[in-house]
């Protein structure tokens, strides 16, 4: 595959605007030239940015994190336009990255230390975390800035270079974050931005320089890098779809729970991959838990996410995007399913779809095992714990779970048996620069953020030292 290969079926670099459905700017992609460019700064700074001491690397990133937050304003208003963020939201993600970066510039040298090993054969036997190279980092629109610091930061600490690719809707972004990597004191070429298309990705993979991918985006993109990956013998994390099962064993205030079983639903308007996508709940608290979230739809009437006013949502963030979740809901209710609220698609270019609640979701429909990237809640009916069970873990993916119950016991053993990556007990989900994030099945292999974070794209060399 090269880069002369069609890009009809590209959209091409461009900020559109969700909420008016209009091209506000268009950037070009990179020439071949730029991409060999790229490539070979990587590589260059690599030869001393590896070299650098980490206390050193360590101040850069801090530096970066810092930055982030000096800056959160003018990013924040960038990732509102670009993808449909709600203000206060977008604001939030700048800081979380501050958050992050702070974390490996302070525990990354702990954690990239020498571990000395127990050896029978005489000597002195240590296990040395080292950089391997330049990493290629193929992100999504969803947190424009979140995704790239998870994957950056730990990186970088380690010695490690990286290109970054971004989604082609996050042209602006992508940039600002480039901007803040050379403020911050980056070496040229220890972080490259570049605007490649489709069929470039699978050349910078390729070339031998690349010593792994990393890419956070859907199931049919990890396929697809996955393959390139494999054939050629390129380490890759792979972070992917989710449908996060959110299992209510019990309550004592089913509104209150409830509540945040719906906030969490529609945090980024529904649009994270490890959203509480399937609501379990015990069949005495069923009626009152989904009334809570109707009531909480029904409340709600499209905004400008730029004003981010109390009550409103926001749109997802492109049209096709809004299409396509319409479709997964019109499916399930024309075998049967019900829609208590939303599931509206507005008219026009817009990409606003009211937030809707659905129930008697079966497994002939798109919607049980399809994950639904946009602001519904469906929610499930079940008997017994082991019926909870069941459900939540009839599913391709395993990303994260939660279990709820007044007795932390009985929620425990359950969350136990999740087959997830991540799984929480009477929260929707544990988040901190420290807790390692990633899952297993169809959500993908490998581990961001925490001490796992610096242990993906290093050189775990063995060094032995004879008596």
């Amino acid at each position: 595959m090269t880069s002369t290969a069609s890009t009809r079926d590209e959209p091409g670099y461009r900020v559109l605007n969700p909420a008016t459905g209009k091209v506000v700017e268009t950037f070009p992609t990179a020439t071949d030239e730029q991409v060999q460019e790229a490539l070979a700064a990587a590589q260059s700074a690599f030869e001393s940015w590896r070299e650098t001491p980490i206390e050193t690397r360590a101040k850069v990133v801090a530096r970066i994190g810092e930055l982030f937050t000096e800056r959160a304003e003018k990013l924040a208003a960038i990732i509102t336009e670009e993808m449909g963020k709600p203000l206060s939201e977008a604001k939030g993600e700048a800081e979380f990255c501050t958050d992050i970066f702070r974390y490996f510039a302070e525990e990354g040298p702990g954690l990239a230390a020498d571990t000395e090993i127990k050896t029978f054969a005489g000597g002195r036997a240590v296990v040395q975390k080292l950089p391997v190279g330049p990493l290629l980092g193929i992100m999504p629109w969803n947190y424009p800035y979140y995704q790239v610091a998870r994957f950056a930061a730990p990186n970088l600490m380690l010695g490690n270079t990286v290109i970054l690719k971004h989604a082609e809707s996050c042209p602006r972004s992508a940039l600002a974050i480039q901007e803040i990597m050379d403020d911050a004191g980056l070496p040229k070429g220890a972080y490259v931005n570049v605007f490649a298309s489709h069929a470039q990705i699978a050349d910078i993979i390729a070339d031998p320089r690349i010593q792994g991918v990393s890419l956070t985006g859907s199931e049919r993109a990890g396929a697809i890098i996955g393959e390139l990956a494999g054939k050629n013998l390129k380490k890759a994390v792979l972070e992917l779809g989710g449908s996060d099962p959110f299992v209510v064993l019990d309550s004592p205030d089913v509104r209150a729970l409830a509540d945040t079983a719906w906030e969490t639903r529609m945090e980024n308007t529904g649009q994270a991959c490890n959203s509480n996508k399937r609501m379990i709940v015990m069949e005495d608290i069923f009626d009152d838990f989904v009334a809570r979230l109707t009531e909480r739809a029904q409340r709600l009437t499209p905004g400008n996410p730029a004003d981010d006013a109390e009550g409103t949502f926001a749109p997802l963030s492109s049209r096709a995007a809004a299409e396509g979740l319409a479709a997964q809901v019109r499916d399930a209710v024309e075998k049967g399913a019900t829609l208590h609220a939303g599931g509206e698609l507005s008219d026009g270019d817009a990409a606003y779809f009211s937030p809707a609640v659905l129930t008697g979701v079966t497994p002939e429909m798109r919607a049980y095992k399809e994950e639904l990237f946009g602001p519904v809640a469906v929610v499930y009916k079940v008997a017994s714990d082991e019926d909870a069970l069941r459900l939540a873990n009839d599913t391709p993916y395993g990303l994260g779970g939660s279990v709820f119950s007044a007795d932390t016991a009985r929620a425990e053993r359950v969350a136990q048996r999740l087959e997830v990556g991540m799984a929480n007990v009477n929260l929707p989900s544990a988040e901190g620069a420290e807790i390692p994030f990633g899952g297993v099945k169809r959500s993908g292999f490998g581990r961001e953020l925490g001490p796992l974070g610096m242990d993906e794209f290093v050189n775990k060399r063995m060094y032995f030292v004879a008596d």
